[in-house]
């Protein structure tokens, strides 16, 4: 890991910005699942994880409560990551189809993946000021990244790499007014030219979704294959 992403990623460990959900999460982390008991929960803000040099940023929404809070890496240890994961592997982009601990081996290629917010929330919701207060984190690893291609997993995900975009100061301010234009809406395989960046759009791997079958495994595939497609055409456009 480089050494912006190490500094990045101590501070992202040490942040304690939103009581809420520093209690929930050292509280998860002290009472566990039974399925669990065993586990040192991290307990902790969940850093980034990847490849340093991807062309490709994958942005959720949160750790889950009894997943990346207790493996310490997203989408480790939970349904969304065992549905995410092996679809990764298919693409070519993980090393292996399986995520269950920081020291399992997997290794990402040409991928970052983060999150919107980086502690467990109760209920998985977030609050505004939350997502406000994570912006900043999210910011620089965009700024260290520089990515091709950032896709988005659920419509929370779209609208804070969206705001990140159109605020209308540039000064980083997360409170800053944002003009989103008409024509960028979320929904799923939605595709939109960022400056040079693509957004691609996806939902997201929640069991919810993918018990109900909202998102298929064919679905998820075909984001993956045009992610893909885009860090290595120079003339796909816009859908």
């Amino acid at each position: 890991m480089g050494t912006d992403f190490g500094q990045l990623n101590k501070q992202i460990i040490a942040c304690h910005k939103c009581p809420r959900l520093v209690a929930w999460r050292e509280e998860v982390a002290r009472t566990k699942r039974r399925a669990y008991q065993d586990w040192d929960y991290w307990g902790k803000p969940v850093p980034g994880f990847g490849d340093p040099k991807a062309r490709v940023l994958v942005v959720g929404l949160a750790p889950g409560a009894h997943g990346s809070n207790r493996t310490g890496r997203q989408f480790t240890g939970d349904a969304s990551g065992q549905f995410l994961y092996p679809a990764l592997y298919r693409a070519g982009f993980a090393s292996q189809p399986n995520a269950a601990s920081r020291d399992d081996g997997l290794i990402l290629r040409d991928m970052y993946i983060t999150a919107s917010v980086r502690c467990a929330p109760p209920d998985n919701k977030p609050t505004s000021e939350e997502l406000n207060n994570c912006q900043p984190f999210l910011e620089r690893e965009l700024e260290i990244i520089k990515p091709k291609v950032i896709v988005v997993l659920g419509r929370i995900a779209f609208e804070r790499i969206v705001r990140i975009y159109f605020q209308t100061t540039t000064d980083h301010k997360p409170q800053a007014a944002v003009h989103r234009p008409s024509f960028m809406v979320f929904s799923h395989g939605a595709l939109y030219k960022l400056n040079t960046d693509w957004l691609l759009c996806s939902y997201h791997p929640s069991q919810q979704n993918t018990s109900t079958g909202k998102l298929t495994v064919k679905m998820f595939d075909a984001i993956w294959s045009k992610a893909r497609e885009l860090i290595h055409d120079k003339t796909s456009s816009a859908g």
